[in-house]
């Protein structure tokens, strides 16, 4: 067994520089900017650590530990279009620094190559992989589309708001654990339970994302707080409070126009509704639910630990 900084430090060792510093220099720079941001690498980390638990040879993971470190951050840069945002990681988006165009084509190129760094491993894994990363794949932009077709509406539930997150955020992180499972040999039952883990694990990661981009500290978050509060996204927050006694209020903050006033006064309609509150208890509910999942898997507690501990940090992150 490896530890968490351990397997960190093998793959930035072997893709610290990103691998994208190439020609032509108008399509590879923009990609080559949104890698060399640091992000939390939580995602190959996933990939390593539940290949490493199951006995499996982390070298051979590392490949397509990095295709979902480039694909995680392919869908960053299209959603960055989408959402208008300027900011990623406390740097300015690649649609921001390069262009719209450059942004679409860069993004392109980044799913091109997560295939191909997928697809580098032993010959028998290769179907296996290509199934489930095109089933993963396919989930996050119906969750994408579903995402947006949520900032029209008004009438947004939980149980729609869950199924939303669960495509967009966390059939990746699901996806990252059972990839690293299946090149280390693992069962199908013990590979549906890393999955499982794995996604009831990225519902909490997301909901406490949600959570933080209203209530966390932009030096910490890397980004301005209260974007979502200013795209009229229906997060955790929002769907909580407008399904309570606050719900006309909220309405009736949506068209307002100084982006201040509107941050600031639906974060104190948030936390005087209780939806600050319940974000925050939701978080924890899916977090002890992955952890069920995580105790299931047949093995050691020893093996497991270190899953455990990363995923005990990601729950009480503030970032």
């Amino acid at each position: 067994m490896h530890s968490a900084e351990f397997l960190t430090d093998l793959y930035e060792k072997t893709f610290g520089e990103n691998n994208f510093n190439n020609s032509p220099k108008a399509l590879y720079e923009p990609v080559y900017h949104i890698m060399g941001m640091k992000g939390k690498r939580i995602r190959p980390l996933l990939v390593l650590m539940a290949n490493d638990a199951f006995g499996g040879d982390v070298k051979q993971a590392l490949n397509p530990a990095f295709a979902m470190e480039v694909f995680h951050n392919f869908t960053l840069v299209h959603d960055d279009i989408m959402d208008g945002a300027d900011i990623r990681r406390g740097e300015p988006t690649v649609h921001v620094k390069y262009g719209v165009n450059a942004g679409i084509l860069a993004g392109d190129v980044m799913l091109a190559y997560a295939y191909q760094y997928l697809c580098n491993v032993p010959q028998q894994h290769i179907p296996g992989l290509i199934q489930l990363f095109n089933k993963t794949a396919i989930e996050i932009f119906e969750g994408q589309q579903m995402d947006m077709d949520f900032e029209k509406r008004t009438d947004v539930g939980e149980v729609e708001y869950l199924k939303m997150i669960e495509y967009k955020t966390s059939v990746l992180l699901a996806c990252s654990l059972q990839i690293g499972a299946m090149l280390a040999g693992a069962s199908e039952a013990d590979q549906k339970l890393i999955y499982e883990f794995g996604l009831n694990l990225g519902l909490s990661f997301q909901i406490k994302d949600d959570y933080l981009d209203a209530f966390g500290e932009a030096e910490k978050v890397g980004k301005k707080i209260g974007g979502d509060i200013l795209n009229n996204k229906k997060t955790y927050l929002f769907v909580s409070a407008l399904n309570s006694n606050r719900r006309d209020d909220l309405l009736a903050l949506l068209p307002e126009t100084n982006e201040d006033k509107k941050i600031n006064s639906v974060k104190a309609l948030l936390e005087e509704s209780g939806a600050k509150q319940k974000t925050l208890d939701k978080a924890d509910e899916l977090y002890r639910i992955s952890q069920q999942s995580l105790a299931k898997v047949s093995l050691s507690d020893d093996a497991k630990k270190p899953l455990a501990k990363l995923a005990e940090l990601i729950n009480n992150r503030e970032f």
